[in-house]
């Protein structure tokens, strides 16, 4: 096993993974692409193409994270709410204090079947993160400016866009804006303070607007609302994709609790901003509870593994290694050498361009709080 866990360490491992996933996500863009051509046509099967599509990629990162480095991520929830998981649309509101808190919704969402069909609101600029951030593009995740005229607008065409939906979806909000740091806390506690709002020790102040038209534009649509907060235990490394990559297990615990939309008051801009402050007033005490016990409390549910992913991984991976056999082979006997350095330029390009990726999920790389709210 000593073996094992070293080989994974290796660079020359990480480059092989991030030439699979990028030569594998290009090859699924193009596809997605395409598939565009329905769209007039035949929306709906536009739509299931591109969800399979989308996860034949993202499934890539639940391979690394629940396989290739044993990472798990124990839910606690009401036992009653468990037979919803999966089966109903829900918009999820999830505290975003990690690097790869994202990744442990995604593994979640994995085992449930419902990782294709996942959206998330994101920042525009990540609309053009190669792979990922093109795929959100064809799977309509709500992309924001932070500028809320032209915001509102979109928000309200994508909600309107997902009535008729073919599959069941999850629609990801951090309602923090940006991933949390301690300094992004105090800055938003003077918020707090001038607004007469209580403050939170775990939390960003949660910003209301987004979801308030949200929730006008999705009641007929989505079940319930997820409140899921995340915590990483402390017998696990730290929670980073550098540490996924490098085969080390991160810990998880995720508390989900199931909120029936007709539950929130919608009657009011008012009375939705006043419920997502209690939510957040909510989640603070729920995260405390798991620093003081590590652990949250309520019923444990370990998701049972699916398989999926893991055999995405291995046909891709068998087919390129395939196809790299053959062609080092060939570029050996017959390659010239200017042939032979630009294969080399090729592969670092593509190298440079993970590990570019890789960054944009660490949490010193995360927007500012209050900037263009």
């Amino acid at each position: 096993m000593a073996i094992v866990a070293y080989i994974k360490t290796l660079p020359v491992m990480h480059m092989i993974i991030g030439i699979v996933f990028l030569l594998s996500g290009f090859i699924l863009n193009f596809l997605q692409l395409c598939s565009c051509i329905l769209w007039p046509f035949n929306r709906t099967l536009y739509r299931r193409i591109n969800i399979c599509l989308a996860y034949s990629s993202w499934s890539q990162l639940t391979f690394l994270g629940q396989w290739w480095s044993g990472s798990n991520c124990i839910v606690r929830t009401n036992p009653d709410d468990i037979k919803y998981y999966g089966k109903e649309n829900a918009i999820v509101i999830m505290n975003h204090k990690y690097d790869i808190d994202w990744l442990m919704g995604w593994i979640i969402s994995e085992r449930l079947a419902i990782l294709g069909a996942t959206k998330v609101y994101a920042k525009n600029i990540l609309r053009y993160v190669p792979i990922i951030g093109w795929a959100w593009i064809f799977t309509e995740t709500i992309f924001l400016k932070r500028n809320w005229e032209k915001d509102r607008h979109q928000i309200v065409k994508d909600c309107n866009n997902l009535a008729d939906y073919p599959e069941k979806y999850w629609v990801l909000m951090f309602l923090e804006g940006t991933r949390f740091t301690e300094e992004k806390r105090l800055e938003s506690m003077k918020v707090a303070r001038q607004k007469g709002l209580p403050e939170l020790k775990h939390h960003i102040l949660p910003r209301t607007k987004g979801f308030i038209l949200t929730a006008h534009g999705m009641k007929d649509k989505v079940d319930a609302v997820y409140d899921v907060t995340i915590g990483f235990k402390s017998n696990g490394v730290t929670p980073t994709l550098n540490n996924v990559i490098n085969g080390k297990a991160c810990q998880a615990e995720v508390n989900v609790r199931r909120i029936p939309f007709s539950e929130i008051p919608t009657d009011s801009d008012e009375a939705i901003s006043n419920w997502v402050h209690k939510l957040y007033r909510e989640k603070d005490e729920k995260y405390e509870e798991f620093v003081q016990q590590g652990h949250f409390s309520g019923f444990s549910y370990d998701i049972p593994y699916r398989y999926h992913d893991l055999i995405n991984w291995l046909c891709w991976m068998l087919l390129f290694c395939l196809l790299w056999t053959y062609y080092l082979f060939q570029l050996i006997i017959y390659g010239s050498f200017s042939t032979k350095m630009v294969i080399i330029i090729i592969i670092v390009i593509l190298v440079v361009i993970f590990r570019q990726m890789i960054s944009v999920t660490e949490t010193e790389k995360g927007s500012s709080y209050g900037k263009n709210d």
